[in-house]
């Protein structure tokens, strides 16, 4: 039997003792000032529990809707006006301050992640045993997840802090952009060359990266090194051949896409062929349960928190087709799904009393998830390998290469956006002219729409502007349809508007006020 992630037999008090320790000597600052004691490895089972520990760190990080809070400054999700959702909705409105308590989370907790990395490396330095090939698998995935969270932060922030040594330096100050995308290079180069080609003994979806995940990754960062605010074209086409390695061995990673996109938001694949990195949540377990699903993603008139909508504009404009259905709820049940699965009477979005937005079917579930709950097994895809087919078609016409093979991969994800076989070629869907790099870029905002990842490409494009400005984004036909609703045939309108810059000077979040207070080295 498979495992996942975080279940390998091994011993869960060490582990647990090693978070607390992370945990109470992190919670002063960004990069835990108080140096942890180190101590030499002794066996290859302390590496273990070390390594397993930082995915349960990982876990933990990302459980709730504030790791991800810059991403309500996009097009796709907004919160609500009225609820206790300020740090969301100050994003969602680009004034964004330092003492937003979600960029606190981030900084803290990928310092923390970062910093036990550092420790396993330099505990590991003299470890010998026997079985060579496991100590480097080990630390390849210690390399993948520091990469993984630094960057994270430079996208967030851009200049942040690089440290790599064990010890915390007092005097730190941030690193320059490029300098902290090399250092992320070489750690996911480094993991590419310690991993396997698919991790022994877990389930589908990488919960375990291997090297094909370290490789699909990299082309990741090399597409935001040839955007804002590097702008250097010349990684388009780094990016474009790592996606393409991972594409021409995705059988030997265990990567490939789901035929039926609904299947994805389901707690039965929660572990799938799809996902290129999985971070596991786990009611019960010691990472915790997931708390961005079921009741954040509902209105109040069906029991839920206002947390995470679509914005209109972009429902609107979104193609009618399957993907749409999967993607969106517009006519959620009276009743709970989950508990009358036989159907029932109906209410469509624009008749919601507080604030009409389209609800999400990723994040609210289809019925799997009881809406009474926040909290599910539902696992995060922090990549998927879409995204990798799409990478590999933007990239290669960026770079002038509009190739046939980029092409495919494009037309891969518009058959199963209509629920067609992806890799059987449809004439009546599939396209062969036009501006590829841009059609691929305006099929990721579909693709991907509320999984958290559209302001980063909003922002390494310089698209803030063009998508937020009022002309644009509340240009709205949606109206209320129900004939029994007082305000029937009336005009729906974006309720958290726009009152920050959408200028590039506003794209990166200025460090936490609590770090800059201890360290005022630390200014970006």
């Amino acid at each position: 039997m498979k495992k996942s992630g975080l279940r390998r037999g091994v011993n869960w008090a060490i582990i647990l003792v090693s978070i607390l320790t992370f945990t109470i000597l992190s919670c002063s600052s960004d990069d835990d000032p108080d140096p942890v004691p180190s101590t030499e490895y002794k066996s290859i089972l302390e590496l273990e529990n070390a390594v397993d520990s930082l995915y349960v760190e990982l876990a933990i990080a990302t459980r709730m809707n504030n790791f991800f809070t810059p991403a309500w400054g996009a097009d796709d999700i907004t919160s609500s006006i009225f609820s206790s959702k300020a740090d969301y909705r100050e994003a969602d409105q680009r004034m964004i301050d330092r003492n937003n308590s979600g960029l606190t989370s981030i900084w803290k907790s990928s310092y923390k992640i970062i910093n036990h990395a550092n420790h396993i490396f330099f505990n590991a330095k003299k470890l010998e045993v026997s079985d060579m090939n496991k100590k480097d698998m080990l630390l390849g995935e210690a390399y993948f997840i520091r990469g993984f969270m630094y960057h994270y932060l430079t996208r967030v922030f851009g200049k942040v802090p690089l440290q790599l040594d064990p010890e915390p330096h007092i005097e730190i100050t941030v690193s320059e952009i490029v300098a902290i995308y090399k250092q992320i290079e070489s750690d996911w180069l480094q993991a590419e060359r310690s991993l396997p080609e698919i991790y022994p003994g877990v389930e589908s979806g990488a919960p375990r990266p291997n090297n094909g995940t370290a490789r699909a990754f990299l082309a990741r960062l090399y597409l935001d090194w040839g955007g804002f605010p590097l702008k250097d074209a010349s990684k388009y086409q780094e990016a474009a051949s790592s996606a393409k390695k991972v594409m021409d061995n995705h059988d030997s990673h265990g990567f490939d896409l789901m035929e039926d996109l609904d299947d994805l938001w389901t707690l039965e694949h929660r572990f799938n062929k799809e996902s290129v990195f999985t971070i596991e949540h786990c009611d019960g377990c010691i990472q915790g349960a997931n708390r961005k699903t079921g009741k954040v993603g509902n209105p109040t008139e069906l029991g839920g928190w206002w947390e995470t909508f679509s914005e209109i504009k972009f429902f609107e404009t979104f193609p009618e087709n399957h993907r749409r259905n999967a993607t969106f709820i517009t006519d959620p049940m009276i009743d709970d799904p989950y508990s009358n699965p036989s159907g029932g009477p109906t209410m469509n979005w624009t008749t919601f009393y507080e604030q009409q937005n389209p609800l999400y079917a990723k994040i609210t579930g289809k019925g799997d998830i009881p809406r009474s709950s926040f909290e599910s097994d539902r696992n995060d895809y922090m990549m998927r390998y879409a995204e990798v087919l799409l990478i590999y078609a933007e990239a290669s016409a960026r770079a002038g290469n509009s190739n046939q093979d980029a092409w495919e991969a494009f037309n891969k994800i518009r058959r199963r956006a209509e629920l067609l076989p992806p890799d059987t070629p449809n004439p009546e869907v599939d396209l062969s002219s036009g501006d590829l790099a841009e059609l691929a870029y305006t099929e990721r905002g579909w693709e991907f729409a509320g999984e958290f990842l559209r302001w980063f490409d909003l922002t390494r494009m310089e698209r803030v502007d063009t998508v937020l400005r009022d002309a644009y984004r509340n240009d709205i036909s949606s109206a209320v349809s129900d004939p029994n609703h007082v305000d029937y045939g009336q005009p729906v309108v974006e309720r958290v508007p726009i009152i920050g810059s959408t200028g590039t000077d506003n794209y990166f979040a200025l460090i936490p006020q609590s770090i800059i207070d201890e360290y005022p080295n630390l200014n970006n």
